[in-house]
């Protein structure tokens, strides 16, 4: 059982030894209820073990940040956090972009610095290991595929992911309409290829006439970032069966919640494409999930990693859709932390409704540096601290530190010198990620990719050719020279040249159309 599970309220030890506005920081962390302990109080350079700096379970579901410059102890931070939440039942989500966080399965190792860590916070530090599942995108990696099909995914998302601008991402959405309305499943992007071929043929160019029209420059912009996306290996990622994030809300046997790490060292390097998926399944969740109003502990928290690359070059309609979905998903049980560098990554609108701040330290060597530093301070609340030479002071697993109180309102800034994860501080080994995920019962469902009639095949379908009536046979004729072989008919022919094609052209909606329904970003989910 966890120290937080069992520590009974709190009040500082001590606290008469330290100075008054130390002592008004650490009364501001003396929650009665459950909470987690993230480390002992850092003032004048000594850390106080009888000053406990912690979050109250309930308020988890208000988001947070994490942020510090690389190698300030991240990482660490957020493996102490999972942890104890899956100690007190709530399920996780990792996105765990190094390979870092595998070790959260096994138990931690003692040595001389965990040692002297647990000791300087007041730890009883024991080696522990919590349940977990591991996940890799389009299984690309090791771990549980994780797929969305193209129409659940969205055209605000995937425009993200093409790198369309406004326009494109417009004409795009018009396209998902048609798709939509006709009961045209875009499973994998053959599909979504087969509806803009189609709709810049001259039989289907008229569909889309009464509601703005698809220019064919903008249909080949589209076609040409989808042949581009799918040159990159990213085809995969799209498909069926598609990925059910109910499947990231289980607890074990023994009641604790299993931590989901989402494996993306194999796509580190396709930024747009792992931090838009991680919206995608942020978003599924948002579409999926009853309202629950405050609970007495979150039903999920979800890590967001390298959150920065979610907002880069992102157009308004994204940002609005992230904005909207941070501030109503709360309501639905779902804490979402944000991990990034510094506070500036994170928009205005975003980072005014993240009530838990875990501040790593920050580096100023460069004018810019100086700048961030600046910023950064001015996101916190007023201190007794001296904020920006103590966030060039700190050193790796200490943090600034203020949370919301169990009645909602903000605590005291404290510099915190942060507990040892019990968990293993580093990957586990490839072969036994490799097990651990064929031992999963989630394993058989999402293994084998399946590519089942959809709107590629609908639209490419020929009527059988009619049987000739039996005749006499024709006189002998002297024999023709050959004729070259014939090409291969191209997507744009093989749709128009389809013998459902002019019947889907004038159909009404489907009753697999009017099922889908968008939320936000566009996405869709059919009732499972």
């Amino acid at each position: 059982m966890s120290d937080s599970e069992t520590a009974p309220p709190v009040t500082p030890e001590g606290a008469d030894a330290l100075p008054e506005e130390a002592r008004k920081i650490a009364s501001g962390y003396a929650f009665t209820g459950p909470a987690l302990d993230l480390g002992a109080l850092l003032w004048d350079g000594r850390c106080h073990p009888g000053a406990p700096v912690r979050i109250p379970l309930p308020m988890l579901n208000r988001h947070g940040l994490v942020a510090g410059a690389t190698g300030t102890g991240k990482t660490k931070t957020l493996q102490l956090i999972a942890e104890q939440l899956s100690a007190q039942g709530v399920p996780v989500f990792l996105a765990d972009i190094k390979g870092d966080l595998s070790g959260i399965a096994r138990p931690g190792q003692d040595g001389d610095r965990v040692r002297k860590r647990s000791g300087e916070v007041g730890q009883e530090w024991a080696p522990a290991a919590f349940p977990a599942e591991f996940f890799a995108l389009g299984g690309l990696g090791h771990g549980i595929p994780v797929r969305a099909t193209v129409t659940s995914f969205g055209p605000v998302l995937l425009s993200k992911v093409l790198r369309l601008n406004q326009t494109q991402e417009q004409s795009l959405g018009l396209i998902f309409h048609y798709a939509d309305t006709k009961g045209l499943e875009l499973v994998d992007l053959k599909d979504l290829r087969a509806v803009v071929a189609f709709l810049t043929s001259d039989e289907g160019r008229a569909e889309l006439k009464d509601i703005g029209g698809l220019s064919k420059a903008t249909a080949g912009v589209i076609l040409r970032s989808l042949t581009a996306f799918e040159a990159q290996g990213m085809a995969d990622f799209f498909g069926e069966p598609e990925f059910d994030t109910a499947g990231f809300l289980r607890t074990a046997e023994d009641g604790r919640g299993v931590v989901s790490v989402l494996e993306l060292a194999a796509v580190q390097d396709r930024p747009q494409l792992f931090s838009t998926f991680l919206m995608w399944l942020l978003a599924d969740l948002f579409h999926d999930l009853p309202e629950i109003g405050d609970a007495d502990r979150p039903r999920l928290v979800f890590f967001f990693d390298e959150a920065h690359l979610l907002f880069d070059d992102a157009s308004r309609a994204f940002l609005e859709s992230i904005t909207q979905t941070v501030r109503l998903i709360r309501s639905k049980g779902v804490g979402v932390f944000f991990v990034t560098q510094t506070p500036k990554d994170v928009p205005a609108d975003v980072l005014g409704q993240l009530g838990n701040r875990v501040q790593h330290a920050l580096r100023a060597f460069t004018p810019d540096d100086q700048k961030a530093l600046k910023a950064t301070v001015q996101t916190f609340p007023r201190s007794a601290y001296d904020l920006e030479e103590l966030l060039t002071g700190l050193g790796t697993g200490e943090a600034v530190v203020t949370v919301l109180s169990e009645n909602g309102a903000p605590t005291p800034v404290a510099a915190t010198r942060l507990r040892a994860p019990e968990s293993l501080m580093g990957p586990v080994g490839t072969d036994e990620l490799d097990r651990a995920v064929r031992a999963s019962s989630l394993h058989g469902r999402y293994a084998q990719a399946v590519d089942r009639e959809s709107a590629f095949e609908r639209l490419s379908a020929r009527p059988a050719p009619a049987e000739a009536p039996v005749s006499a046979p024709a006189p002998a004729r002297a024999p023709k020279a050959p004729k070259a072989p014939k090409e291969e008919p191209s997507l744009v022919e093989q749709v128009v040249g389809s013998g459902m094609f002019k019947s889907l052209a004038r159909s009404v909606g489907t009753q697999i159309g009017r099922e889908i329904t968008r939320s936000l970003f566009g996405t869709a989910r059919r009732r499972r």
